[in-house]
Parts: structure tokens; C-alpha cells; sequence
């Protein structure tokens, strides 16, 4: 903004297909990181219409009731804006099918954590991830620690298949995660761990995250500021997501 440029923000997340549409994976499970999840062909009309500078009605997505939905939200462009699309499937190709490859500069955003606890033990960027994922989930999609942790391995595997081998496509890398973030986080996940039960399967890697947030110190979210990127889990951003 500051060289007069607005950037316009298309989220994927709002493209999802309804939950009764929506593929499933070898185990019978949604498979909500497969790229037919989400409506591509409405997608890339939408970003014909829009670099036409027609306007569109943007579709919204309700995670907890697993329906699109209009509630008369618009969006056009203008000469001074840029479109940001984010999502997992930014990478690929299929993606943006019609939208031609020079238009475009592809970024891969990854939280890929460089501190370690002691000499002898790292900290698996995984870890990193699951635990911003599962305060995100809560606070913004209504599932439990519980349904985050049992959906992880779906995760997992969808990152294997729909993220990495198209890593290489981006024109730039940018590492999200912050060396203070854990300790951030710490005050908002272990509530929501605490949750997850002794009898049930995924207690204990409920069990292992609230042992691994020991080693840590928190730092109250009054110390974080509205810009930092941690807010999108904590909310308080100054900007609209």
C-alpha cells in the first residue's frame, strides 16, 4: 500500500464444496485437503470475472455448519489493485488453470521452526504447525483438540500429496514461524489440550504437547502487536482476514 498498490485478498477457504460434496479418502474420512474439495471451476470464474473488472458475489463458507453460503459480500478490481490468493493449493497449476502462468508470482509460505530445546533436541516444524492449527480450529471453525489431532494425519498426508511437489513452483520462499511463538501459544493450547481425555486415542498426543509446552514460559498476548502474523490464530489483527 505504501507504493500505491491494494492488495485484494480471494481466500480459497470460501471455495470449499459443500461438507455432503466433498471427496473422501481411503479411509472413508472428508478428504478436505484434496484439491477437488474445493469448487475449482467457480474459482477460476471468479478470477476471469474479476480480472475482467467485473464484479462478483463472494462466496462464503460456514465450517460449522459445512455450507456455502452468499450474504451479499462483493468484490471488484480496480486499477491499483493486486490479487492475494492464499491457501494450500496455491501452488499448483490446476489452481489457476485459466489464468495465464506470467500473471502470477508464487509464494510458499511454510512456519519452518529453527529453535531447539537443548543441543540434542530439535523442534519438529510439524509440532509447530499442528499447534497453530489446532488453536485455529477452535477458535475459528468450532473442532475440538480432539477432531484437530484425529484429522492430522489426513493433514499429513495431504501436504505429501497436494503441497511439497509443488514447492518448486514458487518464485519465492518466506519462513512464518517466530522464535517467540510457542510461548505465545503456550496459554492458548494447553486449555484446549486439557480437554482431549484419558480414554480416548488421541490423548496422548494431547498428553505429549502439553509436556512438550513445559519447557516453555509464556508470554502474555499484550506483548504481541497487531500486526504480527501470530494474531490470525489469536485474533486482535489489524488487518481482516
Amino acid at each position: 500500500m505504501v507504493n500505491g498498490i491494494c492488495p485484494l485478498n480471494l481466500s480459497l477457504d470460501n471455495y470449499f464444496v459443500d461438507r455432503d460434496k466433498t471427496p473422501l479418502d481411503e479411509n472413508g474420512q472428508y478428504d478436505f485437503e484434496a484439491l477437488e474439495a474445493l469448487d475449482i471451476k467457480l474459482f477460476n470464474q471468479h478470477l476471469q470475472q474479476l480480472l475482467a473488472g467485473e464484479e462478483i458475489n463472494l462466496p462464503k463458507f460456514n465450517f460449522e455448519t459445512g455450507k456455502r453460503m452468499f450474504n451479499g459480500d462483493s468484490l471488484k478490481m480496480r486499477r491499483d489493485n493486486i490479487m492475494i490468493i492464499e491457501g494450500i493449493h496455491g501452488l499448483n497449476p490446476k489452481l489457476t488453470h485459466s489464468i495465464e502462468n506470467k500473471t502470477k508470482f508464487k509464494i510458499y509460505v511454510s512456519a519452518l521452526t529453527n529453535i531447539n530445546i537443548d543441543d540434542q533436541t530439535r523442534i519438529p516444524t510439524t509440532d509447530n504447525r499442528l499447534i497453530r492449527r489446532i488453536i485455529r480450529d477452535y477458535r475459528y471453525r468450532n473442532y475440538s483438540a480432539l477432531e484437530t489431532i484425529s484429522r492430522w494425519d489426513s493433514v499429513r498426508r495431504g501436504e505429501d500429496k497436494h503441497i511439497f511437489p509443488y514447492q518448486e513452483e514458487a518464485n519465492v520462499m518466506f519462513n512464518s514461524a517466530l522464535l517467540y511463538e510457542l510461548a505465545v501459544l503456550k496459554p492458548y493450547a494447553e486449555p484446549i489440550l486439557l480437554e482431549v481425555q484419558p480414554n480416548q486415542p488421541e490423548y496422548s498426543e494431547a498428553n505429549r504437547l502439553l509436556k512438550f509446552f513445559s519447557y516453555f514460559k509464556p508470554i502474555q498476548q499484550r506483548e504481541i502487536p497487531p500486526t504480527s502474523i501470530l494474531r490470525e490464530f489469536l485474533g486482535g489483527s489489524s488487518f481482516t482476514y
